[in-house]
């Protein structure tokens, strides 16, 4: 495990690390999640092994220190992962994103295209105010306190309990921030910014979550949009052939 520090404060944003050839590839998790949990059993696979793997907490979740009195809005957290991939020496590096991290990412290859060859977003957030079926809406509803006292618990009942493994590691006021900042979005807004991008850039889409909107706009500018068969949200889990061969390049 690696660390390095993203405040005034000394706090910390933790990542593992497998080592390998560059140019590195990053894995970021969505809200409440984990990146070794979601992505470690696809980077171990025969056709992705032998490259460097980091598996980056953002701030508040999993191992990463969890301040009270950080943002947590997408461009905090990627400012974060700028840090840690400074911290590592990486450049130039292949995202492999999920959901939140997803947004994060775009963001982090906004501002820092140097540290950004290539996004591989999962099921990523682009807009603004997201369905009210969205679990960051049902988040963002709650004022923060009465999330951190109530909303937390009866959050972790109703998600199930394998998002809840891991939602539970995250700290309650870093989770209703981040829910917040994911519903408020980036400015321009993440799907703008993907959109302007030059990078190499790869959309997956779970067959369950229907036609993605605006996807024949993003293809125009250049994003390859891909359907999962027989995967949801959580593409990583439901079809990992598939994924795998998408961070592969083999898709």
């Amino acid at each position: 495990m690696r660390q390095a520090a993203f405040d005034s404060k000394g706090s910390h944003i933790r990542w593992t690390e497998v080592p390998g050839a560059e140019p590195a590839r990053v894995f970021l998790h969505g809200l409440g999640s984990m990146s070794a949990v979601y992505h470690a059993h696809i980077a171990a696979r025969p056709e992705l092994t032998g490259r460097r793997s980091l598996f980056v907490d953002l701030p508040g979740h999993g191992t990463s220190d969890r301040p009270h009195d950080f943002g947590y809005t997408l461009d905090d957290h990627a400012h974060a992962v700028g840090v840690a991939l400074d911290t590592a020496g990486v450049t130039s590096a292949e995202l492999i994103a999920h959901s939140m991290g997803g947004a994060v990412a775009i963001v982090l290859a906004h501002r820092r295209p140097d540290l950004v060859s290539r996004l591989v977003l999962t099921e990523a957030n682009l807009d603004a105010f997201p369905p009210s079926t969205a679990a960051s809406n049902a988040i963002a509803a709650y004022e923060e306190g009465e999330f951190v006292e109530e909303g937390y618990a009866r959050v972790l009942d109703a998600v199930g309990p394998l998002w809840a493994a891991t939602m539970r590691l995250t700290d309650p006021r870093a989770l209703h921030r981040s829910a917040v900042g994911l519903c408020r979005g980036s400015s321009p807004v993440m799907r703008t910014l993907l959109a302007g991008l030059s990078v190499d850039r790869i959309f997956l889409q779970g067959e369950a979550g229907g036609e993605l909107a605006g996807r024949e706009s993003l293809e125009a500018a250049g994003v390859r949009v891909v359907t999962v068969s027989g995967a949801g949200h959580n593409v990583m889990f439901d079809n990992p052939g598939a994924f795998a061969a998408a961070v592969a390049g083999t898709a």
